[in-house]
């Protein structure tokens, strides 16, 4: 068997234990739902919290105004943004947490630590890591990055390396941008420029 024959099973081997996982059970609102897409050709890997309500009721990661957000940050459509060929999408928690006083919940604590060494190990060696909101910041970044979100950015992006940090694209950022208007004027435009030159023909450095 070819190597790239033993990685598709393996991939396949890991996207069905992700999918059989009931690990947190007791503790998720439904029955467990894993929503993830990961392959081992994916340039961009997007960490994020969990899935939210309705991307829990359709399947489908990132299926609301927040994934619409997030997909015009990076200036790209949904049909890169779908294709796990060139976008694994590997949230903190895998399974929709349930919706608490002010939002939903934090990702389930027990999800990264089951599965994301697994996942990493399957994914590209060279990858641009988009780390979505203070979950994923948290265990994701080196601490000399800040522990406050602006820093976090502006260091992330500012070190050319394949850790950015980004806000969540909950509602609750568009007060946050009218506040801070260098995050549109300036990281944006350079987000946009990374990921389209990761993803065009041919590649470029993650």
């Amino acid at each position: 068997m070819a190597a790239g024959d033993d990685t598709a099973d393996e991939i396949d081997r890991l996207r069905r234990d992700i999918l059989a996982c009931r690990v947190c059970e007791a503790h998720l609102p439904n029955p467990p739902r894993p929503i993830m897409a990961i392959s081992a050709t994916a340039k961009i890997v997007i960490t994020g919290q969990a899935p939210g309500r309705l991307a829990h009721e359709s399947g489908v990661p990132w299926n609301d105004p927040s994934g619409i957000r997030l997909r015009e940050w990076m200036g790209i459509g949904d049909a890169d943004f779908y294709n796990p060929a060139k976008v694994a999408l590997v949230p903190m928690g895998f399974c929709f947490p349930g919706t608490g006083k002010s939002g939903d919940l934090p990702p389930r604590r027990e999800c990264a630590p089951q599965w994301h060494g697994r996942i990493r190990n399957v994914l590209p060696p060279r990858r641009l890591t988009l780390l979505v909101g203070t979950y994923a910041q948290k265990a994701g970044l080196p601490k000399e990055f800040g522990t406050l979100l602006e820093p976090r950015i502006r260091n992330s992006l500012a070190s050319g390396g394949d850790l950015i940090a980004l806000p969540h694209p909950s509602w609750r950022v568009t007060g946050w941008m009218k506040r801070n208007a260098w995050f549109e004027e300036e990281v944006l435009p350079a987000l946009r420029e990374r990921i389209g030159r990761v993803l065009s023909p041919g590649g470029g450095r993650p």
